[in-house]
C-alpha cells in the first residue's frame, strides 16, 4: 500500500453512527480511493447502508472490521495506530452521553495525539480531513522522540 492510499479508522459512539453512516455516503467517491478499519457495529452499519444505497459502492470500498469499541475494538485500534497502520482517526464520540468503556475511548484519543494522527471528532473536522490536499499526498506526521523517555533512570 502507498501512503498516498491513507488507512482511515471510523468510530462512532450510538448516538452518532446515523452522522457516520451519512458521512461516509457524501465521501464515498474519496473513501473508495482508500482502506476503512472500523468498529464492529459502526462498520456493519456502514456496509449494510452502502449495500442498500449505493450498490456497487459497498463492494469498491475497504474495509476491515474490528470487535465492537466496548468488546476491544477501540483498543484494536489503538494497538494499530501505536505500529503506525492507522493514517487518520475519524472519531465520532458522544460528548453528552457517558461511555461504559470511557476508559477506552480516553486511551483511543491519548494514543492519537501521541503518536501525531490527524484526528476528527465531529462531522466538520472529517470533512476538512476528506477534503486536504494532504490526503493525496505522501505526507507522513512528525513523531516526537521518545528515546529519552524511554531510557530515562527509574531509581527504583
Amino acid at each position: 500500500m502507498n501512503k498516498r492510499q491513507k488507512t482511515i479508522a471510523l468510530v462512532a459512539h450510538d448516538n452518532r453512527k446515523q452522522d457516520i453512516i451519512e458521512w461516509v455516503e457524501f465521501n464515498h467517491a474519496v473513501l473508495q480511493k482508500h482502506h476503512l478499519v472500523c468498529t464492529g457495529t459502526t462498520g456493519n452499519l456502514i456496509q449494510q447502508t452502502l449495500r442498500r444505497k449505493l450498490a456497487k459502492a459497498a463492494d469498491a470500498i475497504q474495509m476491515t472490521l474490528m470487535k465492537s469499541g466496548p468488546l476491544g475494538g477501540d483498543q484494536q485500534l489503538g494497538a494499530m495506530i501505536a505500529e503506525g497502520k492507522i493514517d487518520i482517526l475519524i472519531f465520532l464520540w458522544d460528548p453528552m452521553q457517558p461511555q461504559p468503556h470511557d476508559v477506552d475511548v480516553k486511551a483511543l484519543l491519548r494514543i492519537s495525539s501521541l503518536y501525531n494522527i490527524p484526528t476528527a471528532c465531529n462531522r466538520s473536522t472529517a470533512d476538512y480531513l476528506i477534503s486536504s490536499p494532504l490526503l493525496e499526498s505522501d505526507y507522513a506526521p512528525a513523531l516526537k522522540d521518545f528515546s529519552s523517555y524511554l531510557t530515562r533512570n527509574l531509581d527504583l
